[in-house]
């Protein structure tokens, strides 16, 4: 397992447009849809070993936050061709069997992936009610094999410094996980 860091997307960045299907519940989402209210984007990855481990809290996110008015969307990017654990078909099955009760959306072209820089799963981004970036990094210091708890102390304390109105506090540290699997010839030149 290849650990890749999240690129740390410029905080204050508008949040990227999106208008992505949702195969968990049919249509599609856009980032329109959250108009006036705060955000988290994340970037996951079905089979990722360092998303599997912390899927338990991302489902616990989406129930706390999601009843207190803050949007909540995943989206898979990784290439299905040479990576079919992560189609479309196998998000709707995990989607169910993680406790996802927000919309986990396919980014085919993988182009809001490198709108939103990403580079690993998990990434996560968080942005205000006017849907600028106010933090990206983290959920927590825990990953497979270290024996830390998996909190989300990290994420859940920018989420509620946004839902309280105030800026995030603190050091913003990367998150890390599995690389994104892009499509021959598509990396970015982000992407080292």
């Amino acid at each position: 397992m290849v650990a890749t860091r999240s690129t740390m997307l410029s905080l204050g960045t508008a949040a990227p447009g999106f208008d992505l299907p949702d195969p968990v519940h049919g249509g599609t989402q856009s980032l329109a849809d959250f108009e006036g209210v705060p955000l988290l984007v994340m970037f996951l990855s079905n089979h990722c070993p360092f998303v599997k481990h912390i899927r338990e809290e991302l489902a616990a996110l989406g129930r706390d936050f999601g009843g207190q008015g803050f949007g909540v969307v995943a989206i898979n990017c990784n290439d299905i061709e040479t990576y079919p654990d992560d189609s479309p078909e196998n998000m709707a099955v995990e989607a169910v069997e993680a406790g996802y009760i927000f919309p986990y959306l396919f980014d085919e072209s993988q182009e809001v992936a490198k709108a939103y820089r990403a580079a690993c799963t998990p990434d996560f981004f968080v942005f205000d009610r006017a849907h600028t970036l106010v933090y990206r990094g983290q959920l927590d210091d825990s990953r497979p094999g270290n024996d830390k708890p998996v909190t989300g102390r990290d994420l859940r304390a920018a989420m509620e410094a946004v839902l309280a109105g105030e800026p995030v506090a603190g050091a913003q540290v990367p998150s890390i996980g599995c690389n994104i699997k892009w499509k021959a010839g598509n990396a970015p030149e982000y992407f080292g």
